[in-house]
């Protein structure tokens, strides 16, 4: 099944089977608390069904699917509050931007291929990371999609930084930081197969049920094999999945030096059992 692209000036849409899969904005307008990055909202199944979030009252800075992080060096790409060892939750002018410098779209054997350069700089507008990203749409089957993300974060601040996260910094059971998905609020509650929280394992699934519908849908996430995670997952009090870059352990990175990731997320209608999940898995290695 072919992929599609439409493009405007601030967003991409991928398209299939008379369904948008999702919106890539690659130039978002938003409040500098939100610390602006781009992000995919909405996502669907290819029954149409819509399985992220966006800006939810809790937390406006969630935004779909974003990678991002949420300590830098004492900045906060996240958006919101800091988190400080002893203080708790602080809003401080640390929070960065991503800038998208190069964008190019294409679809090749069926499949989109989103390529994009992009700047992180500190709000005091220091630039300190080149980043590489690409998005890819494809294996779309008789109910499910599949979202390849790449990233290739290289250091050009001149020194030495350090990734990390809330849990890094002291605070229990919260190292979130990298790809982070907000999942819709009829989600809360679902059902999570694989590892909990702080756990290390290769994939894990979220299984939501839609308001409106009589229908569930399916998300699993797979980590970089060649750097295995721990995961960051709450099923309450709002969905959300990060296989994180620095969960309770701060992750260095050198001048000039690059940090890569890669991971797989596929998008599915129904509810998928263990069983269902593994085969999918074993029948589309990386």
């Amino acid at each position: 099944m072919t992929c599609e692209l439409t493009e405007n000036e601030d967003a991409l849409i991928v398209r299939a089977r008379g369904v948008d899969l999702f919106r890539y904005v690659h130039r978002p307008v938003m409040d500098p608390f939100e610390a602006p990055k781009p992000y995919l909202h909405p996502v669907r199944t290819l029954a149409g069904d819509v399985v992220t979030g966006y800006r939810p009252h809790d937390h406006r800075w969630h935004k779909g699917f974003q990678f991002t992080a949420s300590w830098v060096s004492g900045q906060n790409f996240w958006g919101g509050g800091t988190y400080l060892r002893g203080q708790g939750y602080v809003d401080l002018p640390n929070l960065g931007t991503m800038r998208s410098l190069a964008l190019s779209a294409e679809t090749d054997h069926g499949r989109a291929l989103i390529t994009e350069d992009l700047a992180w700089h500190t709000m005091a507008g220091e630039h300190w990371i080149d980043e590489r990203r690409t998005l890819t749409a494809c294996d779309v089957e008789a109910d499910s999609w599949t979202l390849d993300v790449t990233v290739a974060l290289t250091n050009v601040r001149g020194t030495g930084l350090t990734f990390g996260s809330p849990g890094t910094q002291g605070r229990e059971l919260a190292g979130y930081s990298g790809l982070f998905w907000r999942g819709p609020r009829a989600f809360t509650g679902g059902d999570v197969i694989g590892p909990a929280m702080g756990e290390q394992g290769d994939w894990l699934a979220f299984i939501g049920t839609h308001d409106e519908v009589d229908r569930s849908s399916t998300l699993l996430f797979q980590d970089d094999p060649a750097a295995p995670c721990r995961w960051f997952v709450r099923r309450e009090p709002f969905p959300a999945v990060n296989p994180s870059l620095a969960f309770d352990e701060e992750l260095p990175l050198a001048p000039g030096d690059t940090l890569s990731r890669r991971y797989r997320i596929v998008v599915a209608d129904g509810a998928w059992t263990f069983g269902r999940l593994t085969r999918h898995i074993a029948d589309h290695p990386w």
